[in-house]
């Protein structure tokens, strides 16, 4: 029998399945049985697909098990294991716990947020995959420099998996989750109070003062109207109707419940809102309705700056004046239309930018200030004069820039000048004995981890966040490590981190008037609403500008 299967072309076809295979295996030669290949090989024989006896092919591997419902995948032999993806949290609300991050205080007029620990995740973008740590911190996360994130992982501040990265040589795989614990400081806003306006079962309607964002963005979490009604007002769970810019102040509107967002959302896609404005603007106005239909196109959405462009998007504003005092005028704006800044950008084409504008009433659009969308400048050189105007008038926090953002504006070796935008704050300068640490690969990494009060190399511990959110406070009570504390003049205790450069630096408050547009949401109509705020006191005829 052997010997007419070995004249077959597939015996194991013509025995029926892997069954027979095996048995085959223990008539082979000398009795011995056929091994598992082990890693890397294909077989016991000297030729690929041979068994110990010479003939016909291996046996076909079992079928792969199909993994039950909530299984997880292993990995293989030498793999690092990647958990699958948390099931995220779809809500829109912020708890207690996010509220309780850090604590407001006021001075000089201003809303201030004491600096906080925070953790902001991500899990591994697609681009990411198959690069290292490093790769990524150094070509997307240019904020801070490559020895900062060094130190950082040295500290247990960066967690991949919930297990502190220690090689930022690691490289990334498919739903690897990256956590950053980092020191955040934001910016200060006006203490002009949220004036509520109308609150029922269905809605909330705020009156939102200028400088602040509706949501947590950018450098800005705390100092939100989000924030602030939770915290201050106790409203939570909001689910946002619509946005005003930061310095843009007026009726802002929020809906208790899924159904009536949606019921709401679906008024403002079909453009079904009469929105009205009123705003103050240099010059004399024209008396007659005036309508701009000029498309907008975004120039950079991280600074926030639009012009008119025929490759922008199609949009209308409608124009009345409602008074002229020899020097400005206050003019009423109809838009129907909600593109970015369509308002301001409107009115900068007609050659009436809004009064305080710290965007289109500038020289930085040339000697007519973007007047008939004579621009006369390349994108790139609109961006660079309009830093370079605002760092001039040391009014640069008030485009709300971050240091990763400019570098690519004005260009690394301008950024770094520390007369830029920042005053670094004199520190006694440390010995190379006093901070070295005995087998550091890097020594600038050593000085900023020897010079840790009390470091520990032992990682921080940080509990997962349940909710699955994107980032998330440090909530577990107790400092990061070399975070020390220090009193300031209103007698509460301030955190200090050795690692965060906005600790090292004092930046200069802007003024509160600085914070406030002549801009206005005056009234929103709906279907079956109607929510007005009063005139602002700069838009009265009687208004004295001095």
């Amino acid at each position: 029998m052997w010997a007419r299967l070995a004249g077959v072309a597939d015996p194991w076809m013509l025995l029926g399945g892997s069954r027979v295979c095996w048995s085959l295996a223990a008539l082979a030669p000398g009795g011995c049985r056929m091994e598992e290949p082990g890693p890397g090989s294909s077989g016991v024989g000297d030729e690929p697909g041979l068994g110990s006896s010479g003939v016909g092919d291996a046996p076909p591997p079992a079928k792969r098990r199909r993994l039950l419902a909530g299984e997880e995948k292993r990995p293989g032999r030498g793999e690092r294991y990647v958990p699958p993806p948390r099931k995220r949290n779809l809500g829109v609300s912020f708890s207690e716990t996010h509220f309780a991050e850090t604590r407001y205080y006021f001075e000089g007029g201003l809303r201030k947020v004491r600096p906080y620990h925070f953790d902001f995740q991500t899990y591994c973008k697609g681009r990411w995959v198959g690069k290292s740590l490093l790769h990524v911190f150094s070509t997307e996360f240019r904020a801070q420099p490559i020895d900062y994130y060094r130190a950082a992982a040295s500290a247990g501040r960066l967690r991949l998996n919930e297990q502190p990265v220690r090689d930022l040589g690691i490289v990334l795989k498919n739903n690897d989750f990256l956590r950053n614990t980092v020191h955040r400081h934001e910016p200060p806003v006006t203490t002009q109070p949220i004036q509520i306006l109308v609150e029922n079962d269905e809605v909330v309607v705020v009156d939102k003062p200028s400088s602040l964002p509706v949501h947590p963005c950018g450098r800005f979490r705390h100092n939100t109207v989000i924030f602030i009604l939770g915290k201050e007002h106790n409203l939570k769970e909001l689910h946002t109707i619509h946005r005003l810019d930061r310095m843009t102040s007026g009726v802002l509107i929020f809906a208790k419940t899924a159904e009536v967002s949606k019921r709401i959302d679906e008024q403002v896609r079909q453009r079904q809102l009469e929105k009205e404005y009123v705003c103050r603007v240099l010059g004399e106005f024209p008396e007659n309705e005036v309508t701009c239909e000029e498309p907008i196109l975004v120039v950079s959405y991280k600074v926030g700056v639009c012009r008119v462009d025929p490759k922008g998007k199609s949009c209308k504003t409608v124009f009345q004046r409602l008074s002229y005092n020899g020097k400005t005028s206050v003019v009423k704006c109809f838009p129907f239309t909600g593109r970015t800044h369509q308002i301001r950008v409107h009115l900068q084409f007609l050659g009436y930018p809004i009064v305080n504008d710290p965007i289109y009433n500038m020289e930085a659009w040339g000697p007519g200030k973007g007047k008939g969308g004579e621009i006369n400048k390349t994108d790139e050189e609109l961006l660079r004069a309009l830093v370079e105007e605002h760092r001039s008038k040391q009014s640069l926090s008030i485009l709300d820039i971050s240091e990763e953002d400019l570098k690519p504006i004005v260009g690394s070796e301008e950024c770094d000048r520390s007369d830029y935008c920042t005053k670094t704050v004199e520190i006694t300068p440390i010995s190379a004995d006093s901070c070295r640490t005995e087998g550091s690969k890097d020594q600038k990494e050593a000085e900023i981890l020897a010079c840790l009060p009390n470091y520990d190399t032992r990682p921080e511990t940080h509990e997962a966040n349940p909710e699955g959110t994107s980032s998330s406070g440090n909530q577990d009570g107790l400092n990061p490590e070399g975070a020390s504390s220090s009193g300031n003049q209103d007698g509460q205790t301030e955190e200090k981190d050795p690692l965060c450069e906005e600790c090292k630096i004092v930046r200069q408050d802007p003024s509160p008037r600085e914070l406030v547009m002549y801009l206005h949401a005056l009234r929103y109509k709906g279907a079956e609403f109607e929510y007005n705020s009063k005139m602002p006191d700069w838009a009265l005829e009687d208004w004295d500008e001095s």
